[in-house]
Formats: C-alpha cells, structure tokens, sequence
C-alpha cells in the first residue's frame, strides 16, 4: 500500500470521528489541519495526497460535514467560527463535488427545518462567490477519455433545472439569487467567465473544450430562457468579438457544439438578441454552412415554418445571409422560395394574413440586400413566381390582401427587371403600407413613393402573365391608370360575379360535387342549383331522395356562403316535397337519433312543417302524381283547354267522397289539396314510432318539444279536413300527456 495514500485516508477517518465528539476546539484544530489537502494553508499536502483526497474522499467528506450539522454543533465555538471553517471546505474545495452535495443535501431534506435554510444559504454564497464558473471551467478541461458522462449530465441537469429545484423545496421561502429571472442572468455572467478563461489558455497554448458550457446553453435555451441568459451573453461577447478573431471563433465553437435538439432554441435567442446581422455574422461565422441543422432552421423554419419573428430579426436574419459571398446562395435560394410561397394561390387562401405580411417583408428585405447580377441570373423565376402572387392577391376579396400584393408588386418588379416600366398601383396607405415600403428605401431604384389618400381599388390578371415573364410591360399598361375623376361612374348594380365553375345540370351530379368536391365554387354552385334541379326533375331526386337527404341535412359550411341555411332549407323542403313518404320517413327516424344537435332537430321539424304546407296548397294539385283512371283534366289540352278545366275541377271536388280505414290512406283526387298520405304517416312515425332514446323533457330539451308539438299542431291542422283527423287528434292528445306526465315527475 503506498504510505501516502494510507495517510490521506487515515487523515479522514480520523477526521470523521472527530466531528462525533463534543470537543469545538478539537473539532476546528483538525478540520484546520484537513484543509491542507485543498492547499489553502502555508503547509499544502504534496500534490498527489491532494489529488487522492479530491478524487476519492471529498464528497463523502462533504456529506459528512451536511449531517453533523446543527443548532448545537454550530455553538460549539463562539461568534461562528466553527461554520465559517465548516462552509469553507464547500468554499475552497472541488466546484463541481461541492455543488453536487449541496444540491443533494437540499433535495434530501424533507420539509422546512435548519439544515435546509442554512444549506440553502451556503448555495446562495456558493453562486455568490462566482464558483458556478468553476463548475463549468472544470469540464472544459476534461479530455474526452477522461471525462465522465455520466458526471456531465447529472450537472448539466442540475445547473439548468436549479431555480425549479430551490424553488419546489423551498418553496416560498426561496432566495432572491434561485428566482429564474436572476439566476439565469448569473448564468450568463459565468459563461462569459469561462470563456475567458477558454480564450486565455489557448494563447497560452493549452488544450480546452467548450463543449459542456454550449450544452448548458442549450439546454438553457430549450427550457425557455434564452432571453435571460442571451439577454446577458450576447452584449458581452459583442463587444469581446470586436477586433478579436480569437473570441469570434471561440463564439463560434461554443455555437457549433450546441446538441441538434437544441440548436432551434439557441438561434431563435440569438437571432432576436442580436441588434444587426453584423454582430451576427461574428457570433455565428459560417455555422449555415457547416451545420445541416442550422441551415434547415435559418433558411426555411425561421422563414416558412414560424412568422413570429419581428422586422428587425428578420433583417438581421437576412442580413447575416449577405454579409458573407459563401452565403449569399442561401440568400438567392431564399428568396426564390419566398417568392414561390407568396405566389401560390393555396397559401393566399389558407394562410393567415399576418403570416403574408410576414414572407411579404421577408421578400422585400431579400431584394435590398441582393445586387441586380445575382437578380438578373434568376430573373425569368423570379418574375413567374411575382406575377403569379399579384394575381392570386388582387383576385383576393379582402382589401388588406389586395394591398399587400400591390405593395410588393412595386418594389419587387422595380428590382428584379428595373430596363422594363414600373408599376404603379393606387390604394390607400396604412402603417403596413409605409412600414413595408420603408424596408425598400434603401436602393433608390426602389421607388416607394404613391399618392396618398388615393381611392383603393383592383383588377382581375390576365392568365397569360402567370408563365410570361416577359409580359411585365402588358402588366404594366393594364394596371397604370391616370386620374379618372372627369369620367361618370358606370352603372355596374346589376353585374354578377363571375364564376369559374359552372352550375350542374343533373340532381346526382350535385349530390356528388356536395359530398366530394374540394374545389369551394363548385360546392356553392351546386347548392345554389340544387332546388331549381329537384322540382324540373322529379323523376331523377326520388332515386336519390334520401341520400340526398342525408347529405344536406349535414352539411357544413366550408366556405363563406351568402344565405347557406337559407339555400339548404329550401333545397331540403324541395326533397321532401318531391318523394314525401321515403324523406318525410327518414327525417323522422332521424329526429330521434343519437348525435345530432338541438339545430338539426330543429332543422328537420321546420323542414316537415315547410314541405307539409307546400304540399297542402291547392295550386300543386295539377302537378301532383295522379293514381286513379285519367279524367277530363289529363286529356290533351286545347286553347280553350283552362276555361273549362276549373269548371271540372270544382264540380270534381265537391262531389268527391273521401274514405279511409287507418292512417295508412290513399291519395283521392279532388281533395283539399293536401296528401294524407304524407301527413297522416309522418305524425304517425313521430308520435307512434318513437325509439326507446327519449329527451331530458326537464332539461335542455324543452325547446325542441315545444317546436315538436307546434310541428304536429301545424300538421294536424292542414289534414283537418280528412277523414284521418281523428286518430290523428288522438294520437297528438296522447303524445301531449306523455309530455305534460314526464313533466311532472
């Protein structure tokens, strides 16, 4: 055994049993004497006694120290002397040790009591006396052989996760120093020593990583704290980059190391932080180019993926991009495809207007910073994409669009083919408006001055100018217009719009463009269609009657439809007039089911009330399918055929008897007008047919049996004069003391 060795560790062993006894003096004398194995004493143990103690006894040393702590241990000595001796060895020792003890302590100590509130205060002195720098500082000279993993990552935890630690334990008797909102400022202030100390030994020739301090960055960052800690890191090192290439490339090392899962977080902070692209450039280097990672977040999600960066950010974004001729390309690439996006009629009609105004001022800002050869290389591209987004948006009906797509229309073709005319649009600025134009003012060739206050207006595109770049000048004629103040408005109250879809022709081909179609005129032609299409084809809707039924008693509204509910009543009153028994049949097994909404039972009670009135007047009479033997009235008519045509119908319907055995009746001509058919089995499916799923009839249900019995009465009421009036009075009478019985319990 080496003697050495044997001495440390009998030193510690014969420590530890000391702090048993009760004896303060000899307590302090040999824990004076200990400390010589940190070396802050005139008489330093040798450095390998130092470096065992370190490496093998300290912690558990440390632990030892935590639980002889107390009231009474503490007052062994007078005016503090034992705890200052006591906390000097968390002071002065290993960073790293003495900060895993000190966590470990605290979370160990279940609820609130001495031991705690003094640990705490030792850790608050601890981050205090700048020795997080030293935690960090001592992983940085780890070789990658040597260095633990396992160390690494249980203090990356608790370095980042320490504010919510103190504060669950401690709950609120925490210290000012664990709030986040100040702790990770500190952080800051460490990162930046430690890489001072980084720089320091490289001039002096020693090797270094910095990998374990991007790795607290990271996860820093992903834990939400970027503006915290880069709120204190990006100042410092901004001003330490300048004139330094030493600093920058350590910045940018201590970039390129931060973990994939935490790069996104890393640059978002650093990309908001950062007051020009200049300071960027010097932070980040050529990471785009290095990393994958980075340059799918700076190129594509911070550009098409998320729209929550500021004007700023997104010059100093750009701006990085040109600052350097190795990442220009990136530029160039960016922006054919921002200009790709901001053309595609899909992304006018589906993205949010704060996210167009977003790619629109990304586009301008690319223009500004490329130079008309890198323009002109791609200029055939660009134009087809430009042209394509003024069309989609001055086909737009929202006036915030339309704007947008002339503003950029402006500044963007002036840069991209500036031999050709410029356009010129009139409409009325806003603050978008002059902010956006502003973001051009720095080429003079990009000319954003308009007239203000100048009467907003649009025009429909040519298609011809989606794949003709070169008819920029045909653009140009149509849109630039001179003062028109002298010519009388024209009469246009009576224009209608014009639709690129037409209108179906057959009942199925609506049932299908309904349920199928994705293209929204379409869908809206078809509604409009559909009742004008039901009653010229009778035949056609009974063959599908009910699917048609079913398909608009669900339909929703897909688009913004002037009078939907209106178009789809109508069209559903239309059905159920056409083939009421099969239709009135399944609106009414339907009226009970489960999943639907109190709006749709309400729907299919209107519907039935609609469809039996239209049914009951005296005018469908003569469109109405006959069944008997054909009379006088189905004779090929002559020119004096509808004189005497009414004479027989009166003397028809007055001679007319009418029987019936149940409610099951056959139409008789000459009636009232109504079907008793219709009528009769539609209450009786709703009174008699009724499943065993019922309503709460104490509940919100009230109102929909009150439109139920108001449907009925309207019924009874239109076959009043037919001999299934009775039944019907009866059947309505026991379904109105079902309600009123129910009502009561």
């Amino acid at each position: 055994m080496d003697p050495a060795l044997s001495a440390v560790r009998l030193s510690v062993r014969e420590a530890v049993h000391t702090l048993s006894s009760e004896d303060g003096g000899r307590i302090f004398s040999t824990l004076g004497s200990l400390k010589r194995y940190l070396g802050q004493t005139e008489n330093p143990a040798l450095p390998g006694e130092q470096e065992e103690f370190a490496r093998v006894h300290f912690s558990a040393f440390l632990r030892c120290l935590v639980s002889k702590l107390s009231p009474d241990w503490l007052e062994l000595l007078p005016d503090g002397q034992l705890e200052e001796l006591w906390a000097s060895f968390f002071l002065e020792g290993p960073a790293d040790q003495a900060f895993l003890v000190l966590m470990e302590s605290i979370e160990g100590t279940a609820g609130p009591s001495f031991r705690l509130m003094k640990m705490a205060q030792l850790l608050a002195r601890f981050l205090s006396a700048g020795r997080m720098a030293a935690v960090l500082e001592g992983q940085c000279w780890q070789h990658t052989e040597s260095a633990s993993p396992l160390l690494q990552e249980t203090l990356l935890i608790r370095v980042v996760t320490l504010p919510d630690r103190l504060g669950n334990r401690l709950q609120r008797e925490s210290l000012a120093v664990f709030l986040p909102q100040n702790y990770f400022p500190l952080l800051g202030e460490e990162i930046v020593r430690v890489l001072q100390a980084v720089v320091d030994s490289l001039r002096g020739g020693l090797d270094c990583s910095v990998s374990f301090v991007s790795q607290v960055l990271g996860k820093a960052c992903v834990h939400g704290r970027q503006k915290e800690i880069l709120g204190v890191l990006v100042p410092r090192l901004m001003a330490l980059t300048q004139g330094s290439c030493l600093w920058q490339r350590v910045c940018w090392r201590l970039v390129e190391r931060v973990p994939d899962r935490a790069m996104e977080a890393v640059l978002t902070g650093l990309v908001e932080a950062a007051p020009g692209p200049e300071v960027l450039s010097r932070l980040l280097g050529n990471l785009v180019m290095n990393s994958r990672k980075a340059q799918f977040v700076l190129t594509q999600k911070l550009l098409f993926l998320q729209y929550r960066c500021t004007t700023p950010m997104l010059q100093s974004l750009l701006g990085y991009l040109a600052t350097d001729s190795q990442r220009r390309p990136l530029l160039v690439q960016a922006l054919k495809e921002l200009l790709e996006t901001w053309g595609s009629s899909s992304a006018v009609r589906h993205t949010p207007l704060p996210q167009q105004r977003y790619v629109s001022k990304a586009v301008l800002i690319c223009l500004v910073h490329l130079g008309d050869a890198e323009l002109h290389d791609s200029r055939d591209e660009l134009l087809a994409s430009l042209m394509a987004g003024v069309k989609c948006r001055l086909d737009s009906s929202l006036p915030p669009v339309r704007r947008l797509g002339m503003v950029v229309a402006e500044v963007a073709s002036t840069r991209i083919h500036p031999e050709g005319p410029p356009l010129r649009f009139q409409y009325e600025e806003d603050e978008l408006s002059r902010e956006m134009l502003a973001l051009a003012t720095s080429r003079p060739e990009a000319d954003g001055s308009l007239e203000t206050g100048s009467r907003a207006w649009w025009w429909r595109a040519p298609p011809c100018l989606l794949s003709a770049p070169g008819q920029l000048a045909c653009l140009t004629s149509l849109c630039y217009l001179h003062s028109d103040d002298e010519f009388v408005p024209y009469d246009m109250s009576g224009d209608q719009e014009l639709k690129s879809s037409k209108a179906p022709m057959y009942v199925r081909d609506c049932v299908e463009a309904l349920t199928t179609s994705e293209n929204w005129e379409r869908w809206e032609a078809a509604l409009r269609a559909l009742e004008g299409l039901v009653f010229r084809s009778p035949a056609a809707t009974r063959e599908v009657s009910v699917e048609l039924a079913k398909v608009l008693l669900h339909l929703e509204e897909k688009t913004s439809v002037a009078g939907l509910e209106g178009l789809r009543q109508r069209a559903l009153v239309a059905v159920t007039v056409t083939d009421p028994a099969r239709v009135a049949k399944y609106l009414t097994s339907q009226f009970y089911a489960l999943n639907y909404s109190l709006r749709q039972r309400m729907d299919i009670l209107d519907v039935l009330t609609l469809a039996a009135q239209e049914l009951s007047r005296p005018g469908r009479l003569g469109r109405a399918p006959q069944r008997g033997s054909p009379g006088p009235a189905s004779q090929p008519s002559s020119a004096v055929a509808p004189a005497w045509r009414a004479v027989v119908e009166e003397r028809i319907r007055s001679k007319t008897r009418r029987f019936s055995k149940d409610l099951g009746c056959r139409w008789v001509p000459g009636g009232g007008g109504a079907s008793p058919e219709c009528l009769t089995c539609t209450i009786h499916w709703i009174l008699c047919c009724r499943p065993l799923v019922t309503f709460d009839l104490l509940g919100d249900d009230q109102l929909v049996l009150g439109r139920l019995a108001h449907t009925l009465g309207a019924l009874m009421y239109l076959a009043v004069n037919t001999t299934v009036a009775v039944p019907m009075g009866k059947a309505l009478l026991e379904f109105v003391w079902a309600l009123r019985f129910h009502g009561d319990a």
